[in-house]
Formats: structure tokens, C-alpha cells, sequence
């Protein structure tokens, strides 16, 4: 009988959590035709759009900024800000929209910090990412340089970097010098790899994120997010109080 029992078993479904707790969305790619994110500002105006209906009062976009790949510079990104401003006032949309960069950790990166010409978001929060294949080498003196210039080093999607999913130390390590870790909402749809879902709901579980990101290029994203805001593990992470981007 117990065997039949747990083929029959009713999964669980959840309802959806309600992201207008959040305010702001702290990771997206919406300024047009400057990296992989939103091709057009009809599909900027589109995304939004949607992420009004997802609850969001605020989105701060974050260009990808990669030295051999995007070399968007803030000057870029701020004149595509301003062009998104303008059609949101023209299409009356109840959304507030601001500017930062998703920083590649690469050679170059240290250069802009010492330059001090990096876009940061709230407290001088600085969203950076690392490549997927393995940890670079200068990370830590990254994090090192960020904090002497007074910045607030974010970690985009670590629960994507699986070169750290056998040694969960790497993460404490981040976390106990003061790096903040911001999950992908999509890691956590099931559209992903296991082990990515997996280590997600880890982070979530150990208490070790700061913020939440929609990461949105795209409608692909969209839709997954409508997947993700039934996981679990959502809706734990909004309930901990330990989320920061309602003080944005």
C-alpha cells in the first residue's frame, strides 16, 4: 500500500508569490540593442509591461559591461536609459526605471574600479559576474579593491557557477567578507539544470541572499519566471525578511 500511496501522492501546488513586496527588480537586461537583452524599445516596453504585472514598482537595468564582448561604458548605458524614460512617459506605464551595469570580473575590471567610474545602484551596490567555466584568479583581490573604494560588491547568479558546487565553502567565503549574493529568480524554475535549482535552494535555505534578480533578456525569461514564482523556495525567500531590494 505505501508504494501505491506514493505514486499517487498529489503534488503540492503553490500560488504564486506576490513580487510587489519586493518593489524593485535589481538585474535586467531592457536598454536596447547594447548587449543580449531587449532588442528593440517595442520589446523593452513589452518586458515592462510585464513587469508591472508581475508586481515590480521599480526596475534597475543592468547591461552587461564585458571588455571583449559589450564595451558598453556609462555613457552608453545612460543615453539608453534616458530613451526608455522618455517612452515610459509616453506610454503612461506605472513603472520606475534606473540604470546600473552587470560588471564581467576580467582583466579590465580592476582598471574601472580604480577609475572609479563604475554605475552602482542604492548604497553603492556593484553588480558583477564571473565566467561560467572557472573562478578567476583575481576575484578575491576584486572584491578587495571594490570595498577599499568604498563599493558594495553584488554577485550576480552564483547558484550558476558550478566550478563552485562541490566546495559550498566558497560561497560561506563570499559571504564572510561581505560580498552579497543575488539569486536569479529563474534558477529556481526548473528550466535550468538540476544542480543549479538545487544549489539555489541551498542558498535559500542557508540564509544567504541579499537580493533577488529577475535577470530578464527576453519573454523566454517571462515565462519562466511564471514558473518560478510557485517554487518553494520563493516563497520561503520572500518570507525571511532578509531580502534587500525593498529598500531600494
Amino acid at each position: 500500500m505505501g508504494i501505491f500511496s506514493n505514486i499517487f501522492k498529489k503534488k503540492v501546488v503553490l500560488p504564486p508569490v506576490d513580487l510587489s513586496v519586493l518593489k524593485t527588480d535589481i538585474h535586467s537586461h531592457f536598454v536596447p540593442a547594447i548587449d543580449d537583452g531587449s532588442q528593440s524599445m517595442l520589446e523593452t516596453i513589452d518586458l515592462l509591461q510585464e513587469m508591472i504585472g508581475f508586481g515590480y514598482k521599480k526596475v534597475i537595468t543592468t547591461p552587461h559591461i564585458m571588455s571583449d564582448f559589450y564595451k558598453n561604458t556609462p555613457e552608453i548605458i545612460l543615453d539608453g536609459l534616458e530613451k526608455i524614460r522618455q517612452a515610459i512617459k509616453e506610454k503612461d506605464l506605472d513603472i520606475e526605471i534606473e540604470a546600473a551595469a552587470e560588471y564581467y570580473l576580467d582583466d579590465f575590471f580592476e582598471e574601472k574600479i580604480k577609475t572609479g567610474e563604475l554605475l552602482t545602484f542604492g548604497d553603492n551596490y556593484v553588480l558583477f559576474e564571473l565566467p561560467f567555466i572557472s573562478e578567476p584568479p583575481m576575484l578575491n583581490n576584486a572584491i578587495f579593491e571594490m570595498q577599499t573604494a568604498g563599493y558594495k560588491p553584488v554577485l550576480a547568479h552564483p547558484e550558476r557557477y558550478s566550478f563552485w558546487y562541490n566546495d559550498f565553502d566558497k560561497y560561506q567565503n563570499m559571504v564572510d567578507r561581505g560580498v552579497l549574493l543575488q539569486l536569479n529568480i529563474n534558477s529556481l524554475s526548473g528550466d535550468y539544470p538540476p544542480a543549479t535549482k538545487k544549489m539555489g535552494e541551498k542558498l535559500v535555505a542557508e540564509g544567504m541572499i541579499s537580493f533577488l534578480g529577475s535577470d530578464c533578456h527576453n519573454m523566454n525569461h517571462v515565462n519562466m519566471m511564471h514558473s518560478a514564482v510557485k517554487s518553494q523556495a520563493i516563497h520561503d525567500l520572500l518570507g525571511s525578511g532578509k531580502l534587500l531590494n525593498n529598500s531600494l
